[in-house]
């Protein structure tokens, strides 16, 4: 069963499992540990309800450990897996991996906030983010697919087919800071069949004065007003 202590001393599992390093998931903790308990007072119950027995009595659950907490959050933030396979890692089963999964997000979105890592997702405020002047205002961009699950509706099928995963997914287009590689904007998930230029015109990002941009050739044409872009171009060698 995978838990903080089985794994804090395997730091390549670590750093795969989770997206960050040791140190990183440990400066997380105390924020995460903040949030959860300002968004579940201990004097209630997950309901809201005034708790009738001390805390600390009751059955201990497989996740007790603050640290298993983040950790079951992370792994499932990172890997994106089926609820089944998340839950048989850590010893649950479906609908309590589905119950932690919706308790937790929560928690680590005000984590990450109150962290000043959480990523902007009103394309509007990208200008001014702090995350994006953080070193200077250059940017990368990239569109990221993740696999969902096969809609019922013939049209939604059709639209979150992509080929190229040759999966359902769906897109969500990314800002990140060049100089910190931290990223700056998500925005909403789109269709993943959703062309890269078209998600990024309708995410309509505003940006600094005098920023740089690098993308790549799935946002050929993306020329936002003020904005230097690079895109890399292939070599005559690569083309013949």
């Amino acid at each position: 069963m995978l838990t903080y202590t089985t794994l804090k001393d395997r730091p390549r599992e670590f750093l795969a499992a989770t997206g960050l390093t040791h140190d990183e998931f440990m400066r997380v903790l105390p924020a995460f540990v903040t949030a959860y308990t300002t968004c579940y007072p201990l004097d209630k119950t997950w309901q809201g309800k005034t708790r009738q027995r001390q805390v600390g009595g009751g059955a201990k659950g497989v996740l007790a450990p603050m640290e298993d907490k983040l950790l079951f959050i992370l792994v499932y933030q990172k890997t994106n897996p089926l609820q089944t396979m998340h839950g048989l890692h850590f010893g649950l089963s479906q609908p309590q991996s589905n119950s932690w999964m919706h308790r937790l997000l929560p928690v680590l979105r005000r984590a990450f906030a109150a962290l000043g890592m959480a990523p902007e997702r009103d394309a509007s405020q990208v200008a001014p983010s702090p995350l994006m002047l953080e070193g200077a205002p250059a940017g990368a961009m990239d569109g990221t697919e993740r696999r969902r699950q096969r809609p019922t509706d013939a049209a939604q099928q059709t639209a979150h087919d992509s080929g190229k995963k040759k999966a359902h997914t769906d897109k969500n287009v990314l800002l990140i800071n060049e100089y910190t590689s931290k990223v700056v904007y998500l925005s909403p998930p789109v269709a993943g069949k959703t062309h890269d230029k078209k998600a990024a015109d309708e995410a309509d990002l505003v940006y600094a004065v005098n920023s740089t941009l690098d993308k790549d050739t799935g946002f050929q044409g993306y020329e936002p007003a003020g904005v230097l872009t690079q895109q890399p171009q292939k070599s005559p060698e690569a083309r013949s």
